[in-house]
């Protein structure tokens, strides 16, 4: 333990002090050779000009008072300089080592979980202060995602735990003889393996769309072709409903850098939202606009619409306004979440506004227009 401890390197304040010490030898040794080698010739000289002759009494002495006071003024210059050297240094690497040691100690505590530590600013410099600012900055994050991590596994085993429960508790029952196995328990028991299933496709799909743009493969595409061709998709699906879709495409075209699959994933999800949220009879229109450098895609609908408490939750992974009619309705409550992933991934932004409960909701997508030809990003 002693010998690794003698092994260390030097601390900052110590290398400081080592730094100071050379700086000052240096100067001391530069100062002694110039005064001892070039001194003493140049003040011969002058003496030989005002008159003194060579090897006088009055040379030597005035040589050796010449040395008396270069030993004195250079000696008293160094050990001031050494002395404010130590001073300076010293002051200086204990407010460093404050710094770097609050740093550390906070470093630690996120490397134990403790994310809500902060580094107070360090009144050093524009250094200190962008490296606490930048230690604050990843802490929030890092809590952040924790919190979110933290309360999405909590959602995940709650969500998981339904359809499991319901399986278990049919077979339990089917193998009691209490119930019969029936077509219509059947039927329920692979409604619930099939919720399952589909929930850990959208985790998966969640997952994916958050790789961003590492996973998709951009191109230049018109969005009203995608915006066609997903409306004929979901077609159906609304007629089973007798739920009018229409669209109203602006008279442009509609050039974006992307990838057609994931803005075509983006449209579903957005649809089949809007589709369990809307009443047999309903409409719903998907619209798109030209505004400054983006294209506007917007999805309206006139169904049950969003409380203003639950619009700035709405692209949260699993949140749901009304958590019995979404999952009567099939909903895993990742469909916004994946849309706004993979919008993300594209450079735009998404969002979702509403007067009220009852009054509708609209979803709005912005993607920037292609106005420069772009390189596919590397994969």
């Amino acid at each position: 333990m002693i010998a690794a401890r003698w092994r260390r390197r030097p601390g900052l304040g110590m290398r400081l002090l080592i730094a100071q010490t050379t700086v000052l030898l240096a100067g001391a040794i530069t100062t002694w050779v110039v005064a001892a080698v070039v001194g003493p010739p140049l003040f011969r000289e002058h003496l030989h000009r005002a008159g003194v002759p060579g090897g006088s009494a009055e040379q030597l002495h005035a040589e050796e008072a010449y040395l008396y006071a270069t030993v004195f003024s250079v000696g008293g210059a160094v050990a001031v300089s050494a002395l404010t050297a130590f001073a300076v240094t010293l002051y200086v690497s204990r407010r460093l080592q404050r710094s770097v040691t609050e740093v550390a100690a906070a470093a630690s505590a996120v490397s134990e979980g403790r994310y809500d530590v902060r580094v107070a600013p360090q009144n050093l410099g524009e250094d200190f202060d962008a490296l606490s600012g930048a230690f604050n900055r990843m802490a929030a994050q890092l809590e952040a995602i924790d919190t979110t991590r933290r309360q999405l596994f909590g959602d995940l085993a709650h969500e998981i735990r339904t359809p499991v429960a319901v399986l278990e508790a049919c077979l339990e029952a089917v193998e009691d003889g209490i119930r019969p196995l029936t077509p219509d328990t059947i039927a329920m028991m692979r409604d619930q393996s099939r919720r399952l299933v589909r929930f850990a496709g959208d985790l998966g799909a969640l997952a994916q769309a958050e790789e961003s743009a590492a996973t998709m493969s951009f191109t230049d595409l018109d969005v009203a072709d995608v915006i066609t061709r997903t409306v004929a998709a979901v077609a159906d699906r609304y007629h089973a409903k007798n739920v009018v879709l229409s669209t109203d495409l602006a008279a442009v075209r509609h050039d974006v850098w992307g990838d057609p699959q994931r803005l075509t994933q983006v449209l579903v999800n957005v649809l089949d939202n809007a589709l369990r949220h809307t009443s047999a009879g309903g409409h719903v229109n998907v619209g798109t606009d030209i505004e400054g450098p983006h294209l506007v895609v917007r999805v309206t609908d006139d169904g049950d619409g969003i409380a203003d408490a639950h619009l700035p939750h709405v692209f949260e992974r699993l949140y749901r306004a009304d958590t019995a009619r979404d999952r009567d309705h099939g909903g895993s409550g990742l469909g916004l979440a994946i849309a706004k992933a993979l919008v993300d991934a594209h450079g735009g932004h998404i969002s979702a506004t509403s007067a009220g409960s009852g009054t509708g909701a609209t979803f709005t997508i912005g993607l920037p227009l292609l106005l420069v030809p772009l390189r596919t990003p590397s994969r």
